[in-house]
């Protein structure tokens, strides 16, 4: 990739189909990585099957033909939703992709009525920059919500809409 092209910081950001096949690769990738870096039982990146389920909204920020990131929208029971799979392909991370996507799953959330968003994400340096986007979208510390338990290795954050 030229570097003109790196530099772009202006995403197409759709609903994407998790079977599609760069989504599905991107996907893959993160599902791996989430699992070989936290213990067995601690990861709970959703694979691509359970990103088609129709309480979970897909998106994807492309950057011409090219997958930059993807991020899903799951909601909850409780009128409130979570931030899942969230994942800029490696060209793509600190040039706004992720954030690009966060944008439009806040703004989904919103068009759909919920009260909050939340998130669990892991607690060792790899998951520093993730943190740092979701903070400086004004997520901030909470307790496990739904079915998550606390552990060593997870943190949950929450965004009042």
């Amino acid at each position: 990739m030229d570097e003109a092209a790196t530099a772009r910081r202006d995403y197409a950001v759709r609903r994407g189909d998790p079977s599609e096949a760069a989504i599905a690769a991107l996907l893959a990738a993160h599902v791996a990585d989430q699992r070989a870096g936290t213990p067995a039982g601690f990861s709970f990146a959703l694979d691509a099957a359970r990103l088609a389920a129709p309480d979970v909204a897909l998106f994807a920020a492309w950057d011409g033909d090219t997958l930059a990131a993807v991020g899903a929208l799951k909601r909850l029971d409780d009128g409130a939703g979570e931030v899942k799979s969230m994942r800029a392909a490696p060209a793509y991370r600190g040039l706004g992709a992720g954030r690009a996507i966060l944008d439009a799953i806040v703004a989904a959330a919103r068009a759909q009525g919920l009260t909050h968003l939340y998130l669990e994400t892991g607690t060792t340096p790899a998951y520093d920059a993730a943190l740092t986007l979701y903070r400086r979208a004004g997520f901030a510390p909470c307790a496990a919500f739904a079915d998550y338990r606390p552990s060593p290795h997870n943190q949950f954050l929450a965004l009042a809409l």
